[in-house]
């Protein structure tokens, strides 16, 4: 999977910290999402993305195709 918080953080001018606080989380869970070492929680995607005021499909991306 993967996601574009980095490039909508920084946009909104935020350290990871910031962002972090905002969401009630450690500047380490969002350097692991940034990163792609970590995928969050449905309730934490939700929550970035509303923070961002996107959907979440725009935030985090998905290249799974079903196999027909």
């Amino acid at each position: 999977m993967e996601n574009r918080v980095r490039e909508f953080r920084e946009a909104a001018g935020w350290s990871q910290g910031e962002l972090a606080r905002r969401l009630g989380v450690s500047r380490q869970t969002i350097n692991a999402v940034e990163t792609d070492k970590y995928d969050p929680s449905l309730p934490l995607a939700l929550r970035m993305a509303g923070l961002f005021g996107l959907e979440v499909r725009l935030l985090f991306i998905d290249h799974w195709t079903p196999k027909e």
